[in-house]
């Protein structure tokens, strides 16, 4: 039925189109012989007779007719083929781009001097799709690493808990258990945390609240906290810190990127090693670097490090969850701030973190 009244549509439509141009041209042509034999007679002082005029009459209607069907068939070839047809191109692909098809890409179209109005619209159309895949495909792989992340403490606790539940279980046993399932629901917990957060700053659904504060301070309270760390691990700690640097910026921001990088530093590196914080400025910007004498980091791996749920270093995967440097790297966008990695397998990792000072330089 809709494919039957479509047709109609548009035969009436071409009817329509039909007459307009019959008319157009009827009454153009009929002004144009009208002042031609108004010329004709005075100039030659011919007289036109009713046989003579009924002639010219049948003559130029018939010419009216012909001329009207090929400007019709010419303009309705013009519109299929620089209207209807790239309308239609748009119109389909849009259709698959609601069907979940981001594959789709429209081919440009044939212009005439330079009016490439459609081709613009393709173009942004393709770039929107293209877009879209890829948005679709982060999304697609964000549900996979979530499921599996969420999944492997799940199955600790679940079976933990189930464990605990045995009768006569040795108190050795029951404490291990318990811890286990205890740790596996920090890790969850710090997870869903993770997750909401980065959500919550890739939809600028965070503001920074800039505030003028001592950076070397920020960085000394943050060291401080894990202290229990890195002195259970025998880790040595440096800090080369320069006094009186003041940044412009959000506090509570910066503390989750100290937090996750001092975090890694003493995740990967091995009892006995040593790791350094410092703190210098180079003209206008404060310049953190946090040092590690950890394994390193392969060139294959430095590439995506900053990705969700990306971890190099699979072996110590239960410590972390793969959110932390996409937190941190988020942070830096959203504080106009700036973080590189420089790392050798073997010897360790060097971040690096520079963010604009505040008013008053050094303070």
């Amino acid at each position: 039925m809709n494919r039957k009244q479509s047709r109609a549509s548009r035969w009436l439509g071409t009817l329509w189109q039909y007459f307009v141009f019959f008319l157009l041209i009827a009454f153009v042509v009929t002004c144009c012989m009208l002042l031609f034999l108004e010329t004709l007679q005075a100039n030659m002082e011919m007289p036109l007779t009713q046989e003579m005029l009924e002639t010219s009459a049948k003559l130029t209607f018939w010419n009216v007719v012909l001329i009207s069907f090929l400007c019709t068939v010419i303009d309705s070839a013009r519109r299929w083929f620089l209207v209807t047809r790239p309308v239609r191109r748009i119109a389909d692909a849009a259709g698959k781009i609601t069907q979940g098809d981001f594959s789709v890409r429209i081919r440009p179209v044939f212009t005439i001097g330079g009016q490439d109005g459609f081709n613009t619209i393709i173009q942004s159309f393709n770039q929107m799709a293209e877009e879209l895949s890829g948005i679709e495909t982060l999304r697609t792989d964000f549900i996979s690493n979530v499921s599996h992340e969420l999944k492997t403490p799940l199955a600790i606790i679940q079976n933990d808990t189930t464990m605990l539940q045995q009768p006569n279980l040795p108190e050795e046993q029951r404490q291990e258990y318990a811890k286990a399932a205890a740790d596996a629901s920090r890790r969850l917990s710090s997870l869903i945390t993770n997750i909401l957060k980065l959500n919550k700053l890739e939809n600028q659904q965070i503001y920074p609240e800039r505030e003028l504060y001592n950076l070397g301070e920020q960085l000394c309270q943050c060291l401080l906290a894990f202290e229990d760390v890195w002195e259970e691990s025998d880790i040595e700690l440096d800090t080369e810190l320069a006094e009186h640097v003041l940044i412009m910026s959000d506090a509570e921001l910066m503390t989750l990127v100290w937090n996750n990088l001092i975090s890694n530093a003493l995740k990967f590196t091995p009892p006995g090693g040593r790791v350094v914080v410092s703190l210098e400025t180079e003209e206008d910007f404060a310049v953190v670097q946090i040092s590690d004498t950890g394994c390193g980091i392969p060139p294959e791996v430095g590439e995506h490090i900053f990705e969700k749920f990306y971890q190099g270093d699979t072996s110590r995967a239960t410590q972390g969850n793969g959110l932390g440097l996409a937190l941190v790297k988020r942070v830096m966008d959203i504080v106009n701030g700036d973080i590189s990695v420089a790392s050798e397998v073997g010897k360790g990792s060097t971040f690096t973190v520079r963010i604009r000072r505040g008013q008053n330089g050094t303070g």
